[in-house]
């Protein structure tokens, strides 16, 4: 079964190694996602994210655009096997030819510094998703809050329901839209998500994010998110992370198990319909491990839904049609 990603961190992780000197591939590596297990994954399509934390970066346009180098310095070397694609048309010549698909996006809309100029340069570079946020404020809006233990140290997120878009994140919602950009609210707070969803005059995606109802993260989205993005065409990926599956309880490991991933996606059905929900790995995003490993074991879901009694179109909606109906759409 061909399948689509919504998120992944690899190219974060590629060039993290670049960075210490240590060997950089893209088709053979030890991350949850290469080449080679795209291909046996039965991938059609990969989102790769260039993230960036703005506690560790301080010039975050120049950064993503060092990704950006390497991302495509590595699909050249691939070139056989993998392929740009930036509008549907790609996807369907790359699926054509044999390769699979990668598609470029950005987590963290301050990579842009604030600046509509910048965000124009890495679309035309090839960027077609952004998050507004990751977990920081920024020019742009602002993240679910995030809660430190005794010692001042980061120890998890909180709902933050008072603060949203800024008036430069409007603009850049806007602007996102003219270009046929999608805008991505996965990391965007509460209020963020509610301004988004009363000016946005497209669909727009959650990239990885689950349901709250089921785990209490603030980085899922509740039913009242789910069924207004639903009416409004927008997609959600499903996140492998497992404290994004359920609550961790105290000292538990991080491991997801397929059912916890069709717990997710079944109540997101419920609540928002067949054509709402997507996949949104977050693989190489993320401690903890799934039953499946990495990209290469996804058939192992896949049969899991089978199982639990989702026919072969529902299926082929989740792993790609859902995707594919919101990129024919967007993207230009």
């Amino acid at each position: 079964m061909k399948w689509i990603d919504l998120h992944c961190d690899t190219i974060y992780e590629l060039y993290e190694k670049k960075r210490r000197d240590e060997p950089v591939s893209l088709f053979r590596n030890n991350l949850a996602i290469d080449v080679e297990k795209l291909q046996k994954g039965g991938a059609l399509l990969q989102n790769f994210a260039l993230f960036l934390s703005l506690k560790a970066v301080s010039e975050p346009f120049a950064r993503a655009n060092a990704m950006m180098d390497l991302f495509f310095e590595e699909l050249s070397k691939n070139e056989e096997h993998l392929a740009l694609a930036c509008s549907y048309e790609d996807i369907l010549r790359n699926e054509s030819e044999g390769k699979i698909s990668a598609m470029l996006t950005l987590e963290e809309g301050e990579i842009c510094e604030g600046s509509l100029d910048k965000l124009g340069f890495l679309y035309r570079r090839g960027a077609r998703m952004m998050t507004l946020t990751w977990n920081y404020e920024n020019s742009l809006a602002y993240p679910s809050k995030v809660r430190l233990d005794r010692d001042g140290n980061p120890a998890g997120l909180l709902p933050e329901r008072e603060k949203g878009l800024k008036e430069r994140g409007f603009a850049f919602l806007a602007r996102m839209e003219e270009l046929g950009m999608i805008v991505d609210v996965s990391h965007l707070s509460d209020k963020g998500i509610e301004d988004v969803l009363r000016a946005a005059k497209k669909p727009f995606v959650a990239s990885h994010s689950n349901a709250r109802a089921l785990a209490s993260s603030p980085r899922n989205l509740t039913d009242d998110m789910i069924r207004r993005m639903a009416e409004k065409g927008c997609v959600a990926g499903i996140n492998y992370y497992p404290f994004f599956l359920r609550d961790p309880s105290p000292g538990e490991r991080a491991e997801a198990s397929v059912e916890d991933c069709i717990r997710h996606i079944r109540h997101m059905v419920n609540v928002g319909g067949i054509e709402f929900v997507a996949l949104g790995s977050d693989f190489d995003g993320f401690s903890g491990e799934t039953a499946w490993k990495d990209a290469a074991g996804l058939p192992l879901l896949f049969e899991g839904l089978k199982k639990a009694g989702f026919s072969e179109g529902e299926l082929d909606k989740i792993s790609r049609d859902n995707v594919l109906n919101l990129y024919r759409e967007l993207l230009k």
